[in-house]
């Protein structure tokens, strides 16, 4: 595999932001073109894909993925940023059962709306949310459909709550987190969050600084094809002539074509990963994003 194009798995550590995360490893790396997918608050660590070269082309597919985490709440205090970063709000006495918890856990479950917190990255007026909250503003959000497949009750001991959340994109957790404690009747903020899958990854296969170091090292390539972040879509292999006048901007016919139309990953007769390309209603292929991997 060419070491200039492809993803790295990146366990960030607490401190970071993903953007400061992204600039370390691009100096290990000595690569120019890169990207991250999803950012984590600072305090938060875990999974963040970075992508290399190439690979930046399939961003949008990592970005949409949805995502697990492991959230360790703080009961009986509400904070200014929903995280332990933020200013004591409102603190309550916590009395609460493990029955109690599990009860409540089904209402966030499924597809439910969700107002996002004030110190955000979205943006209203042309400004960022939290540029706002940061002046002592709190204006009014819509709220937000997301959706979360999976709520589990890791631990409960005392005022310490761990979850175990699978959501898609577009969850915060510090919004789920507060909500949680309302219904409990006694408020929460996030103290911890560790992001431990995006897509088809998984933590367990992601790499520390230090392991990146020590890889690189012995003069490995910690980089893992593009087309992984991918492998939900139905595979295309083009012959030499096909793959040509693909790669001119024609859409050509190719047998096996999938039945149902829409994004394919396509490969050339060698097995390398071209890109991806769209089957039209004429039962052609067209390119849709082609890599530029030599």
């Amino acid at each position: 595999m060419n070491c200039q194009h492809g993803l790295l798995l990146f366990d960030k550590p607490a401190g970071l932001t993903s953007n400061a995360a992204l600039q370390r490893v691009k100096r290990l790396l000595g690569i120019k073109k890169a990207g991250h997918t999803g950012s984590l608050d600072p305090v938060a660590t875990g999974l963040l894909v970075l992508l290399f070269g190439e690979a930046t082309k399939v961003s949008d597919y990592i970005l949409n993925a949805d995502k697990s985490y492991r959230a360790t709440l703080r009961l009986g205090q509400t904070t200014t940023t929903g995280d332990s970063e933020g200013e004591i709000l409102e603190e309550r006495p916590v009395v609460v059962s493990e029955e109690q918890v599990r009860m409540i856990l089904p209402q966030f479950s499924g597809v439910i709306a969700q107002v996002p917190p004030m110190y955000s990255a979205i943006k209203q007026g042309g400004k960022p949310l939290y540029e706002l909250a940061r002046k002592g503003l709190e204006v009014e959000r819509a709220a937000r459909q997301v959706r979360i497949d999976a709520l589990d009750l890791v631990l409960l001991d005392g005022d310490r709550l761990v979850l175990d959340v699978r959501c898609s994109k577009g969850t915060y957790i510090r919004s789920l987190a507060a909500d949680i404690g309302a219904a409990l009747g006694c408020g929460a903020h996030v103290n911890g969050l560790r992001r431990t899958s995006t897509g088809p990854f998984d933590i367990t296969q992601a790499l520390t600084l230090e392991a990146l170091a020590d890889v690189l090292g012995r003069e490995e390539c910690p980089l893992k094809a593009m087309d992984l972040a991918l492998e939900y879509l139905p595979a295309v292999t083009l012959t030499e002539n096909t793959a040509y006048y693909l790669r001119q901007g024609q859409g050509v016919v190719v047998a096996h074509t999938p039945a149902s139309l829409g994004r394919i990953r396509l490969y050339g007769p060698m097995g390398q990963f071209l890109g991806l390309g769209e089957v039209m209603d004429d039962g052609k292929v067209a390119p849709r994003r082609l890599m530029s991997v030599n």
